[in-house]
Order: structure tokens, then sequence, then C-alpha cells
């Protein structure tokens, strides 16, 4: 996969913009920085874009900057000389997209049907837009032009919300979303980047649903770890079952039959994407023991540990 398609596919989220005004790009591209989103799709809607994409490339260089409505070879050029690291389109325009493709610039035009789908793939590409979204037949038609063209990934945008990102993002063939949901116009015009940052942050936490799974207890021996499944299932009815490494007492607590990370125990944290969860928590600083790792057969990760443990429990992510 493209190296900025792979980046967009970790961030999960492309925060699509519109501004009147350049003076406005550095606070909202900080608002959307600290609320957990480093992307941003600069629209060329407006004659501040190229501005304001110089500028949050300037301010925030670790930002993923692209240029949306492109619908010329000499706009995609200034979004690039400005600082664009991508290039989306509404429509599928074989020049711009040829241009792009020469000069060795990520491209995402917009596709709305098989015969768009097959013109891209006839430029090279694996990945386009889907536009309008909603209004082209959601994500039951992406599901439906994926069945014919099983190599070409959508990153649809028109109509993504916060309610319906997880039914888009689920399917496998969806690389990211775009959606403008967070950074709204009236927000902007009224400089209420407080509410934007809030409303981003929101919207990862949204789509990275953490959410406790289980709480594991360490104990000596498979005898201990047998006794006390026993005693949850007495006292508070949670059915004991026996598996390889651990014993279950319902489904939120897991006793160990040999001791396992963590002083105390250990904490399951499960999440809707586990790539994306790490790619997100890394920004923040966390750590992950990439040695613990486990994944599936077909290579996706599944779970991964924190490296430092958390009140004397190890803690790893695992994959709903």
């Amino acid at each position: 996969m493209n190296p900025i398609i792979e980046q967009i596919s970790k961030i999960g989220i492309v925060p699509v913009i519109a501004l009147d005004d350049a003076k406005d790009a550095r606070p909202l591209a900080e608002a959307l920085y600290k609320g957990g989103l480093p992307c941003a799709e600069v629209t060329f809607r407006t004659e501040a874009a190229e501005e304001s994409i110089r500028i949050i490339t300037e301010e925030f260089p670790d930002m993923l900057v692209g240029a949306g409505t492109v619908l010329t070879i000499e706009q995609a050029d200034c979004a690039v000389s400005a600082g664009a690291k991508f290039i989306v389109s509404p429509g599928l325009n074989a020049k711009v997209v040829s241009h792009c493709i020469g000069n060795n610039i990520s491209v995402l035009p917009g596709t709305a049907n098989p015969s768009d789908v097959e013109a891209a793939i006839e430029l090279g590409l694996d990945t386009v837009k889907f536009f309008p979204a909603e209004a082209a037949g959601g994500i039951e038609m992406i599901k439906a032009m994926s069945a014919p063209y099983g190599k070409i990934k959508f990153m649809p945008t028109g109509g993504i919300t916060a309610d319906n990102l997880k039914e888009y993002l689920d399917f496998n063939k969806v690389v990211a979303c775009g959606g403008s949901w967070m950074v709204k116009k009236e927000l902007v015009e009224a400089g209420d980047f407080d509410k934007i940052q809030a409303l981003t942050k929101e919207a990862v936490a949204k789509m990275l649903g953490f959410e406790l799974k289980h709480v594991g207890i360490n104990e000596a021996d498979e005898a201990s770890a047998d006794n006390t499944a026993g005693i949850f299932e007495t006292i508070f009815g949670m059915t004991k079952k026996s598996g390889a490494t651990s014993f279950f007492a319902g489904t939120g607590i897991e006793i160990m039959k040999t001791p396992y990370p963590g002083a105390n125990g250990h904490i399951a944290i499960g999440t809707n994407y586990i790539e994306r969860a790490v790619y997100h928590l890394e920004r923040q600083g966390v750590v992950f023991g990439k040695e613990t790792a486990k994944k599936d057969d077909k290579g996706n990760l599944k779970a991964i540990y924190l490296k430092d443990e958390i009140g004397g429990f190890a803690v790893h992510l695992i994959q709903k």
C-alpha cells in the first residue's frame, strides 16, 4: 500500500476543511492535532486554500495535509508546492490523475459507480475516494462494487457522521473516512476551536471504541486458579470455564493457571480497530511491547501489551 494511504488508514478519519480566511488555518490545525487527528484535507473551494495548506504544513510539520476538491493540474501543482502530501478530487479527471501519478503524488479521485472504478484501475490506482458516499448508495454500494473489484479500496466522503462512521470502517475495503462534522463551518467562523477539538477527540474515541473486556488475576498454579474461579461461580453465579492457560469466571474475570505479566494481574481493553488504536496511542507517548504482539493466521494484529504496568496491572489491547 502507498505509504501516504497507509498513514491515512491508520489515522482512520480525514477531516475535510474549507477555510475562507487563512488566519484560521493555524488554530484549526492545532484543534485537530490536539484532538487526535494529525490530518487534514484542505479543499480548494476557497481562495484561502493554498495559503492555508502552507501555514498548516509549516506550523505542524508532522501533520499529514492534503488538498481536496482539486479539479485541475494547476491546482494540484499549487497544492503540492504549498506542502500537500496527497490530492483528492470529487470526480475522476484522467489528466489530473495521470499528472499526479507521473509526479509520484498520491491521488484519490472521486468514484461513484463501477465505470469510475474501472477508469481508476485503468490508470493504475488501487485506492479511490467514494463520493458522495451516502447519496451514492453508502456502505452497501461499496460492498457491492467490492465484489467484482476486490483489489480496490475506498475512502468514502460525503454524509459521513459520528453515527455511521463505524458502519463504514468495519468493512475491510474502507481505508478511512472523510468527514466534516467535527469542523463545521459555523464553528470555524465563530472561532470556537475548543469545540472543534472536543468534537475531534470525541470522533477518535468513538472510532476506537475502547472498553473493558476482562480483568486477569494471577494464580500460582492450576489448582489455585480452579479454586478462585469456583469461588466466583459459587458466590456470583459466574460460570467457570477452563481454557488452555486460564479459567474464566463469566466473561469478565480471567484467572491465570500460571503467573502472567503484571504484578497483580492484567487488564484487557477491547478496541474496534487495534492497528489504529496502536497508532493513536503511540502518538500520545504510549509504548507497546512489540514482542508481545499476537496475530491471527492472516497476519492481522489481535492483541498487544503496553510496555508499562498501570497500578500494578499489565494492560493489553485486544481486537473486538
